[in-house]
């Protein structure tokens, strides 16, 4: 058995490169443990950075009051120096992604992380847990003098093997072992592209990527000449033939090795599809994305605000469910519009039974926002400098509007005129909800002066010198502390 001090490093080690990692690929995250190395030891927890707060009651029923989870026989492992490791079920915790297994040198382990509400799959997320449980299974089955530390550096470095990964996992359910498309050099080629211009212009368009055996059931629009075929790995070339295909339903098509020819439908067989949005894009799995790239690298991220902030503060507003459904649709819309097509704007939510005054350009007749012509005319106003107004009434009030207000404690020079002007009218009027939208930067949403969307800066991981408190004592505290 490992001695205490050698597995709080292995499950250091393990939990800040994997923490540092997913940090990286999504938004900044955090990471718990819950473990019982032996099958008669103490469940225990690691939770650095508090995540799984709030979740004690549930964990109170499946680990303490129950002990379902201890009378599982561990897998027997012939060979010390390998881990056999059985999956557990997830434990479906709300707003969280969590993976777990059970091993020879590990009895229980499930690993946990944020479900955040932009991701487009937790796919590769899963995966990427899935590793964190197999390195530490690993570890802990080897000698003490053979470990290398290296565990905690291959999760830093794991996001293209996560989407890899979980890829490889869907084409294995769905076309067997013997599959000849090699994910490695689609990814490869798809970042390689990404981030290949032509005549100033970043890549527009979509490639689809087809089983080689499968490309004969394509129906092509054209077909290449076989040795005169673009091979994947010349990204300067498939750049260029990108331009035959965008702003239109055509596709390249690809059996991963080359452009094969040119189709204007949707493939009937197994296919991935990189999708290029000049400056970013998504790879999906058939129609279902699953990971965005930009700037050289792969992200979890929809790059379009989920606006659950404005969600929650109309629910906890005195508006109709119905009017707060139909408001929040409209503000999605012109926020969503913003960011497709790179423009910043400011939108004024006015709750208020009558709407404040704001100087700008008032209308004589408001317009119906519920009306898609009068959405459509208010998408395009809103790129005019100033702020749209929108009352409860689900009308529009005016536009160019600007805000104006005194100087307030929490300004950031650093977000420029838009931002801090919303900061100081925010905090001038009550029962209003300011989006500002920044073609370079995430949505901010302010209420009252405060940015409500502003992001935590979690505390930094300390050393798990101490082995980490059992699991009962651990919730024992925290509802006596809310008590």
């Amino acid at each position: 058995m490992a001695n205490d001090a050698f597995v709080c490093q292995c499950i250091y080690d393990i939990l800040d490169g994997l923490r540092d990692g997913l940090s990286h690929y999504s938004q900044p995250s955090r990471v718990a443990l819950l473990y019982a190395i032996g099958q008669n030891d103490p469940i225990r927890i690691f939770d650095p950075q508090s995540l799984l707060r709030d979740h004690e009651p549930k964990f109170r029923e499946l680990f303490i009051e129950s002990d379902g989870w201890r009378r599982k026989t561990p897998p027997v492992c012939r060979l010390d120096s390998f881990g056999l490791l059985h999956v557990e079920k997830n434990l479906q915790l709300a707003g969280l992604i969590s993976w777990g297994g059970r091993s020879h040198s590990v009895f229980y382990q499930m690993w946990f992380t944020e479900h955040h509400p932009d991701m487009c799959h937790i796919g590769p997320t899963e995966r990427w847990l899935e590793q964190a449980a197999w390195r530490l299974t690993h570890d802990l089955a080897n000698p003490n003098a053979l470990y290398s530390g290296i565990s905690g550096f291959f999760l830093r470095e794991y996001t293209t093997h996560a989407v890899r990964d979980y890829i490889v996992d869907e084409m294995n359910l769905r076309l067997g072992w013997d599959s000849q498309l090699r994910v490695y050099p689609i990814l490869d080629a798809v970042l390689g592209i990404s981030r290949t211009p032509e005549e100033g212009a970043w890549p527009r368009g979509k490639i689809v990527f087809v089983e080689p055996a499968s490309v004969a059931s394509v129906k092509l629009l054209t077909r290449f000449r076989e040795f005169e075929r673009p091979r994947l790995e010349h990204f300067k070339h498939v750049r260029k033939l990108l331009q035959a295909v965008e702003h239109s339903d055509r596709r390249l098509v690809s059996d991963g090795a080359s452009i094969v020819g040119i189709t204007d439908g949707q493939p009937d067989v197994f296919h991935l599809v990189a999708d290029f949005r000049a400056g970013h894009g998504f790879l999906n799995l058939g129609s279902v994305p699953i990971c965005s790239f930009s700037d050289g690298n792969f992200h979890s991220f929809t790059h379009l605000a989920k606006l659950v902030q404005v969600e929650e503060a109309l629910l906890e507003s005195d508006l109709d469910s119905e009017i707060s459904t139909a408001l929040f649709r409209i503000v999605s819309q012109l926020v969503h519009a913003a960011e497709t097509k790179k423009y910043g704007c400011t939108l004024v939510i006015d709750l208020n039974e009558t709407p404040v005054e704001i100087s700008g350009h008032h209308l004589e007749e408001t317009l119906d926002l519920q009306d898609e012509t009068y959405l459509d005319l208010a998408k395009s106003l809103a790129k005019v400098d100033g702020a749209l107004h929108i009352g409860a009434d689900l009308k529009l009030h005016g536009f160019a509007c600007l805000l104006d207000g005194q100087a307030i404690p929490g300004e950031d020079r650093a977000r420029g005129a838009r931002y801090n002007s919303a900061l100081r009218f925010s905090a001038r009027y009550h029962q209003l909800i300011v989006v500002v939208v920044s073609s370079d930067r995430p949505v901010s949403i302010i209420q009252e002066g405060v940015e409500l969307s502003a992001q935590c800066q979690w505390k930094s991981v300390p050393s798990c010198a101490t082995q980490p408190p059992i699991l009962g004592d651990w919730i024992d505290r925290n509802t006596c502390s809310l008590s």
